[in-house]
């Protein structure tokens, strides 16, 4: 009989486990953004988010070294929104104002996806504003450089560069400047609202 090899059962049950563990920091996360937002980020402790999650803080530092840890990882989340879309602007051609539509709609799919987000960030931004890490200032300074190179591309006319800037100011101001103005609108109407504005600005 063909003997199993040392070590096969636990790699076999290796993708569970990372399957759960990413649960469990999501959750975490998905607690955090409440608590931040309800409380504020120096009014809520890592034994509050370990009991409304009902976990234990050590369960927590296994997951994260610290609360502003969690606040990072919460952050992050908002760059998910524009790093598709960046991705998609690159080949060397000028990007049209029907694509620039098009992939601002795919934005602000994402962005009204993660609208809690946006308010946690707003009422919480002098605990961000604490937050240092190298890799996430160079991530954030390349994601600014591309968008700047494709606003300031001369091959397109002054007229479409200007509008397309207005239109992403628009989305920006509506979901995360606004703060809580519009929290009592529901996702669709609200991307229907924001579709119809950015299209406005971009004469499209």
């Amino acid at each position: 009989m063909t003997q199993t090899p040392t070590g096969t059962a636990p790699q076999d049950h290796a993708p569970d486990e990372a399957s759960e563990s990413a649960s469990t920091r999501e959750r975490i996360l998905d607690v955090a953004l409440d608590l931040f937002t309800e409380k504020g980020f120096d009014g809520t402790s890592l034994r509050e988010i370990a009991e409304r999650l009902g976990v234990t803080k050590a369960a927590l530092y296994y997951h994260f070294a610290s609360k502003d840890d969690i606040l990072l990882a919460l952050h992050m989340r908002l760059h998910e929104c524009g790093k598709g879309a960046l991705a998609q602007m690159t080949g060397g051609e000028p990007v049209t104002v029907a694509q620039w539509g098009s992939l601002l709609d795919e934005v602000m799919a994402q962005m009204l996806a993660q609208r809690k987000i946006f308010l946690m960030h707003e009422r919480n931004q002098a605990a961000l504003e604490k937050l240092h890490r190298h890799d996430h200032d160079a991530e954030h300074e390349d994601m600014q450089t591309r968008f700047r190179e494709v606003l300031g591309d001369e091959r397109l006319p002054l007229r479409d560069r200007v509008r397309m800037a207005a239109s992403f100011g628009a989305v920006f101001a509506a979901l995360f400047m606004a703060g809580d103005s519009f929290s009592g609108v529901a996702n669709e109407e609200m991307g229907q609202l924001l579709h119809d504005a950015v299209h406005d600005l971009l004469g499209a």
